[in-house]
């Protein structure tokens, strides 16, 4: 489907830009969004809630800001050059640092999709107690039909009703509880590191900042493209993209942060530690009433479809991208991606016994492997021969690489938080 956008011939097209035409453009970002807010971050921030209060609040705050110019950098990639990170990789570095980050790449995919699809699963046995290993198969299904069926726009506005829907279920949530904004509001703005939280530090930040996203969007963000022969439409376009970018992670700052002060409010302030979403999904009803438990299981099944689908599109990105090829849903080595992920992760799910330690583990994986991403996009975005006049700024790469350094130096810290008795 984008294959088929990126080769119509825009040469002489001149879009007017009106008073409401962000509304054209916003899309994108609401499917980079979905995935931060996916089941991985469920479990990450109930047990980061439960278990340290208010206090690794500032955690979704510092993921959220280097995810904005993180995601924007990498749209910039796509808007500026017509091709996806995963191509430009192909096509730009050397072969073995091609190879590593798109096979590095695609392994974090698969590591998303473990999460996405156990979480779907659990919802399904929340609602309708099917077996988890029976809902990972009937998720895995319903996402591969909609991707090999629907059309990107189709998939889109589902995608964007599903995110809707989220936020107003956590809006739900929260007016059920007292929260201590003080508290929060603290947590928000100052970094603290209490005994025993790194792997949730790590896991919160792999969840936020996420290494499909980033070659996701730089794929998606050329369904809005028009005429790349014309500089003034591509500052128009880089103009919408970042309020699309901007506006739709504040969404997620917002969902991702009530998640914490729920649990918080919650199971922290009665001293119960979270290790499965179903014993969280359980003990809303006593504290909460039975309407916050349902409402609570409805949100995470359509955070587990949505999230699901854009980790398949991800991973057909980067499979094709190995080819030097944009995404094309039709194409082999798209379709091979999608199957790849989903599939392989399926299968984990039908092979590990504790779920909940899967969805956080595997939010660990992803900040583990997010260096390798960002290093190489930062590598691709600030050079000439690739991105030609919009090439980084000296600025933009000092702030880029910065952002790279604090989450290696993260993952440091995680190992050594681990190797300690």
């Amino acid at each position: 489907m984008f294959k088929l956008f990126r080769n119509i011939d825009r040469t002489n097209y001149r879009p007017v830009f009106g008073g409401l035409d962000i509304l054209k453009y916003i899309g994108p970002g609401l499917l980079v969004t979905v995935g931060f807010i996916d089941p991985g971050n469920w479990a990450c921030n109930l047990a980061a809630g439960a278990g340290f209060g208010y206090e690794l609040l500032w955690m979704v705050t510092l993921s959220t800001i280097m995810l904005i110019f993180l995601q924007h950098n990498v749209a910039h990639l796509g808007i500026a050059t017509g091709l996806c990170l995963a191509e430009a990789a192909a096509i730009h570095l050397k072969k073995n640092s091609g190879r590593l980050l798109l096979t590095t790449g695609l392994m974090a995919s698969i590591s998303t999709s473990l999460a996405e699809i156990l979480g779907g699963a659990i919802a399904l046995n929340m609602l309708f107690k099917v077996p988890v290993r029976a809902g990972a198969i009937l998720i895995t299904l319903f996402v591969l039909i909609m991707l090999f069926t629907n059309s990107y726009k189709a998939i889109e506005k589902w995608i964007i009703a599903f995110v809707s829907l989220i936020g107003l279920s956590f809006l739900y949530e929260l007016s059920l509880v007292n929260i201590d904004w003080n508290h929060a509001i603290t947590g928000w703005i100052t970094p603290s590191f209490p005994k025993g939280s790194m792997v949730f530090i790590m896991s919160v930040l792999g969840a936020v900042i996420m290494p499909h996203n980033l070659f996701l969007h730089s794929e998606i963000i050329q369904s809005r493209q028009w005429n790349l022969q014309d500089e003034k439409v591509i500052h128009k376009q880089l103009k919408y993209e970042f309020m699309d970018t901007f506006f739709s992670m504040l969404a997620g700052w917002a969902i991702n942060s009530a998640m914490i002060l729920m649990a918080a409010a919650t199971f922290f302030t009665v001293k119960i530690p979270v290790t499965e979403l179903q014993q969280a999904n359980q003990l809303l009803t006593p504290l909460l009433g039975s309407n916050a438990s349902v409402v609570f299981a409805v949100a995470l099944l359509f955070s587990g479809i949505s999230s699901t689908t854009t980790s398949g599109m991800a991973a057909g990105t980067i499979a094709a991208g190995m080819y030097k090829e944009p995404y094309d849903i039709k194409d082999n080595h798209s379709r091979l991606g999608v199957l790849t992920s989903l599939l392989l992760a399926m299968l984990i799910i039908l092979l590990i016994n504790d779920p909940f330690k899967g969805l956080i583990y595997s939010q660990m994986i992803l900040s583990i492997q997010l260096p390798i991403t960002v290093f190489f996009q930062v590598k691709l975005t600030s050079s000439a021969k690739v991105m030609g006049p919009y090439k980084n700024s000296l600025a933009l790469n000092l702030l880029l690489y910065s952002m790279a350094v604090i989450i290696t130096v993260l993952n440091i810290a995680l190992f050594i938080s681990l190797m300690k008795p």
